[in-house]
């Protein structure tokens, strides 16, 4: 009974998940972007932001627009 309670919980959890996820064909932009989530985040260099920008690691930016 345990299993089944989890086993639906993941389903659940992954069900309102997918809207947003499955509209990506992956997290990872390239390889050094996965190298650097996995390994390099701890100690970041300027050589490492240098590759964020130009590897466009962070999607799309969107403007802050203030409520009026």
């Amino acid at each position: 009974m345990k299993k089944l309670v989890v086993l639906l919980f993941i389903v659940f959890l992954l069900a309102a998940c997918s809207d947003e996820f499955y509209k990506h064909d992956s997290i990872y932009k390239d390889w050094d972007h996965i190298k650097f989530s996995w390994w390099g985040y701890n100690n970041p260099t300027a050589e490492d932001a240098k590759m964020s920008d130009e590897g466009g690691w962070w999607g799309e930016e969107i403007p802050y627009i203030p409520a009026e």
